[in-house]
């Protein structure tokens, strides 16, 4: 089994999320390609969560909502009292971490989650309050995290909460009564495309990030009957189709994984992801010409995006060659001063080579430019143990 080159997984978290590229036209001309039960013989011992279960809040969350709403009339008060309830950490004390696709309820009493999770969370939150509650997915630019060994591709939502029509005679409340809930606040997503998803879409890239999860602990049976769940439940979901590739790759079943990624193509041809783990296939089955083609044209494509060289540098890092990484870091700071990422691969990349000034400068710069209270900590942190050494 080959499994030395570099993976790209699609993940939904919202730091990170999945499906920034999927379609949502279901096209009838594309054949769907069948799913290869039969590589995977005990995927059947696997249940997968339910709706219900996804989205169910416990007795004790519930009260949680009406104590923080009681005595508050004004809907758009309501929707801030809550909101900011769930924000603040000296009430919930909710920590971000990247691998806890959690159920509602669990994320509300476990307080760790990724932005995925405290959507759905926020969502079960929100509805047991009475509000409106939409999905909405952000057209966020290219961006991966690494774990296990895998660059993560990554995705986002957010929620649009709004009043529920007053059922009280001669009461109304207009639709511009809606709160924006944004796990990842980021100004510079403002203006980023959103478009509303369906609950079915949210339930599917939480499969999708079980199974991505399953897969970077070699479960592959878990893994499949995940992703098998997330295309069951939304075939033109074509993040679920790519991780099914990888794991269709990883087992040898090559025929499978080709048709998993071509259909991929045909639901968005302009996937960078996609084609690039469509190259690995060609280069893991001798298409050696191929696969050096699309790998070209794909590194032509992302030579303006800061975030390729960091994902490069962390590939680096994670083989130990310094300067291998240096480079890319460098490259990706000529492309974007403002990016904390940068910085903090600067900096694990002079202490690893024993500079430890340069590394101290680049910790505070990556301190300077988190907007996130969590992560400057966690700089802050490294700061005080490196000037312990």
């Amino acid at each position: 089994m080959k499994t030395n080159l570099v993976q790209v997984l699609f993940v939904a978290s919202c730091f990170f999320m999945l499906a920034a590229c999927q379609s949502t036209v279901e096209k009838a001309s594309i054949e769907v390609p069948q799913f290869y039960d039969q590589g995977f013989s005990h995927e059947h011992q696997y249940v997968v969560e339910s709706e219900e279960e996804i989205f169910k809040l416990d007795d004790i969350a519930k009260a949680y909502v009406h104590n923080t709403i009681e005595g508050i009339n004004e809907p758009k008060e309501q929707m801030s009292a809550l909101v900011h309830a769930v924000f603040d950490r000296s009430q919930m004390n909710l920590l971000y971490r990247g691998d806890a696709n959690t159920l509602a309820s669990e994320t509300f009493h476990n307080q760790a989650a990724n932005c995925l999770s405290l959507s759905i969370m926020m969502y079960s939150l929100a509805k047991e309050a009475g509000f409106n509650v939409d999905f909405q997915e952000i057209a966020v630019p290219e961006t991966w995290t690494r774990r296990s060994g895998y660059s993560l591709l990554n995705g986002h939502i957010n929620l649009r909460l709004s009043a529920s029509p007053s059922k009280e005679e001669n009461t109304f409340y207009l639709r511009n009564q809606s709160y924006q809930v944004d796990f990842d606040p980021q100004s510079s997503r403002e203006m980023l495309s959103k478009r509303i998803v369906s609950k079915q879409n949210v339930i599917a890239m939480f499969y999708n990030n079980k199974g991505a999860d399953a897969l970077l602990k070699n479960d592959f049976n878990q893994a499949y009957a995940y992703f098998r769940a997330a295309l069951s439940m939304k075939p033109t979901f074509q993040a679920a189709w790519i991780n099914l590739g990888i794991l269709y790759r990883h087992l040898d079943f090559f025929e499978q994984a080709e048709d998993a990624y071509k259909f991929a193509l045909e639901l968005d041809p302009n996937s960078l992801t996609t084609w690039e783990n469509l190259a690995y296939l060609y280069k893991f089955t001798d298409r050696e010409d191929q696969a050096n083609k699309i790998f070209a044209r794909v590194e032509r494509k992302r030579r303006k995006n800061p975030y390729y060289y960091v994902n490069l540098g962390e590939e680096q890092i994670e083989r130990k060659n310094w300067n291998e990484a240096l480079v890319h870091f460098r490259k990706a700071l000529s492309l974007d001063r403002n990016r904390h990422e940068i910085y903090y691969g600067l900096a694990q990349v002079y202490f690893q080579i024993g500079e430890m000034q340069q590394s101290e400068r680049y910790l505070k710069l990556a301190r300077n430019n988190t907007n996130n209270k969590q992560t400057e900590q966690l700089y802050q942190t490294k700061l005080d143990n490196l000037r312990a050494l």
